[in-house]
């Protein structure tokens, strides 16, 4: 008997006991700092209410004025190690059924990265350098809008020689069944990406990646087409699919019909089809796995005076749902958790959580 395969609820049967290390994730560590800040600090440096950039050399103060000026929090972040870490969060025990990859700083701000992975139970490896410091990201927030300016810094760093190579660590991605990259680490290291991408590809295991932001498809297309055939769960948000329709002349706005195409464009390993997962906020999610049916999700009701901030609500989406699928849940259940996820951290400040999930 081989391994049974099935498209219709499930990507894969395989052992549902998910072990140490069965999920992967590899991408830019960054200790998040929140803040509430007035329009005035938005005008000053440029910044969009509802957005996400890299920082430029006009950005460079402001990480020292929000410190100054406002009440910041601070938080381990940066898109996968989130969404790594809520997974973990859903799934409790193990402990370490996550693991991370990334590159920091030999300072402070490293130090308290690891110190929040060991508390998260992620099995966390860093490549540390002395070149740069351990990168930070500004989370701008204005009413229930956020905008986050991400000064990478050490994270820019990896290096996949120096760490992904290595043996001791090449052997952590052997041993997971599911992995997870944000399309924010392909200005970092394709070729770490598509290293790991091809093992997937290779062993049919799962490999699952995040349209991240406008930019990632506008700037970074190249990069992203090189990947894009070797996802077999694609997610995004609304405004992200629609500048991935614009840059790859899908010439549609209907999110529907975007996630058609993107589900339909050539892929590596036909042993799966693509899964395409489009979150829309407070609209409902959709989802296609091929063919002409898209499926509607509606997300969880919640009172708008509930919401403490949207932070992390995409990374704890996509959180929810590998929380799921490295067990090997149906599809719809994967969407379910992330709903979940995503309600209970839209409640909270920045992308954290209480102690112990309440979703089965």
């Amino acid at each position: 008997m081989g391994t049974k395969y099935t498209f219709d609820t499930k990507l894969m049967y395989l052992d549902t006991n998910e072990g140490p290390n069965s999920l992967f994730g590899m991408g830019n560590p960054l200790l998040d700092i929140s803040a509430v800040v007035d329009k005035d600090f938005l005008e000053k440096y440029g910044l969009k209410p509802n957005d996400q950039i890299l920082a430029e050399d006009k950005h460079k103060a402001l990480f020292e004025e929000i410190v100054k000026n406002f009440q910041v929090e601070y938080h381990a972040g940066g898109a996968t190690q989130n969404s790594i870490k809520i997974a973990q969060w859903m799934i409790q025990e193990p402990h370490k059924v996550s693991t991370f990859f990334g590159c920091i700083g030999e300072d402070r701000f490293g130090e308290i990265l690891k110190q929040k992975a060991e508390e998260a139970h992620v099995d966390a490896h860093y490549y540390e350098q002395t070149e740069e410091p351990t990168g930070t990201c500004a989370a701008c927030i204005t009413g229930d809008n956020r905008s986050l300016v991400a000064n990478l810094a050490a994270a820019n760093c990896y290096k996949k020689d120096k760490h992904l190579d290595l043996e001791k660590n090449w052997s952590l991605v052997e041993k997971a069944k599911v992995y997870y990259i944000a399309g924010f680490f392909l200005t970092v290291s394709l070729e770490s990406i598509l290293k790991v991408a091809k093992h997937a590809a290779e062993n049919n295991k799962l490999f699952t990646m995040n349209l991240s932001a406008p930019f990632i498809s506008q700037f970074f297309r190249d990069a992203l087409m090189e990947v894009i055939p070797y996802v077999d769960v694609l997610f995004g948000n609304e405004t992200e699919a629609a500048m991935f329709s614009k840059e790859q002349h899908f010439e549609t706005e209907d999110i529907e019909e975007i996630a058609k195409k993107t589900q339909a464009l050539p892929k590596v390993n036909m042993k799966r089809q693509r899964v395409v997962v489009f979150t829309q906020g407070k609209d409902a999610t959709i989802m296609t796995r091929g063919g002409d049916k898209v499926e509607m999700f509606p997300v969880l009701k919640i009172d708008h005076k509930d919401i403490v901030d949207t932070i992390g609500a995409g990374d704890a989406f996509v959180g929810g749902f590998l929380s799921e699928l490295v067990q090997d849940k149906d599809l719809e259940d994967c969407v379910k958790a992330g709903h979940y996820a995503a309600n209970v951290i839209i409640r909270q400040a920045g992308c954290t959580f209480p102690d112990k999930p309440d979703f089965h």
